[in-house]
């Protein structure tokens, strides 16, 4: 028999994955915007450019 403890911690996170789930999709696609790696003006021969492919 599962204890009365437990019962309840699935019960409360079961309810939480389901309720606003819609929402919950929506939000993560919003989530972080697309940003350039470079911005222009960016220095290619900088010590933190990436390596050059030949």
């Amino acid at each position: 028999m599962v204890s009365s403890t437990q019962q309840h911690e699935r019960i409360r996170k079961r309810k939480q994955t389901t309720s606003g789930k819609r929402n919950k999709r929506t939000r993560r696609k919003l989530g972080t915007p697309s940003f350039p790696v470079h911005v222009p003006g960016y220095d290619p021969k900088a010590a933190d450019a990436p390596p050059k492919k030949a």
